[in-house]
């Protein structure tokens, strides 16, 4: 009888020890199966961390050269008081020298808009080391390449430097001052980055919200 115990009882120890092994492996299981999504989602994580600093000086370096291709035609193939109309009155080339900030303003303070450009750049380069947005990284390079183009013509054309005119040419209507193609990518730089921030787009490319709702 104790032999016939000894043996039920054994198996009644083998069968136990079989759901056991079992469970173990399933945790085992889905153990791995955690391990390798999480290390999915940190691979997605990191090459969403990479740097925009390329985007946005590609962005710069279009704008800037757009920009200066079109004042050297300009200047080269027009004669100031002469305008050229493209749409009757409304659109307009009209060559005429700026002394000022975009848009014809602060003609009196050339010297300090020189010095104010100089510092928008070295900020916004300083600025993009660090993006992972790359709507940040087009609006700041729009930035980059407008206040470019309008530095090399206080810095370089007459009368001096740190006193040239920077070479305007498009106008549109009587009432609207004329403009460059870097005043334009000043003005749709900062249009880009006013929207983004309304909309709570980050720096590192997250969203204030998102980051909210996770915390």
């Amino acid at each position: 009888m104790s032999g016939a115990t000894g043996s039920a009882a054994g198996a009644d120890g083998a069968g136990a020890s079989e759901p056991e092994s079992a469970g173990a492996a399933t945790e085992s299981v889905a153990a791995d199966a955690e391990s390798d999504v999480s290390g999915a989602g940190g691979a997605a994580a990191a090459g969403s961390g990479l740097s925009r600093l390329p985007v946005l000086l590609v962005v710069a370096v279009l704008v800037f050269g757009l920009d200066l291709l079109t004042k050297c035609v300009v200047v080269a193939n027009m004669t100031p008081g002469e305008p050229i109309s493209i749409i009757g009155d409304v659109v307009r080339l009209t060559l005429v020298r700026n002394p000022g900030a975009a848009f014809s303003m602060a003609t009196g303070m050339t010297w300090l808009l020189t010095l104010v450009a100089a510092a928008v750049v070295i900020g916004v380069i300083r600025i993009g080391r660090t993006l992972r947005s790359t709507g940040w990284a087009i609006g700041l390079g729009l930035v980059l390449g407008g206040a470019l183009g309008n530095l090399v013509d206080r810095l370089f054309r007459a009368p001096g430097p740190l006193q040239g005119h920077v070479v305007d040419f498009i106008s549109v209507t009587k009432w609207w001052p004329i403009f460059n193609l870097a005043d334009s990518g000043i003005v749709c730089g900062a249009i880009t980055l006013v929207a983004l921030t309304v909309f709570g787009f980050e720096l590192d490319g997250s969203r204030t919200r998102d980051r909210d709702a996770a915390a």
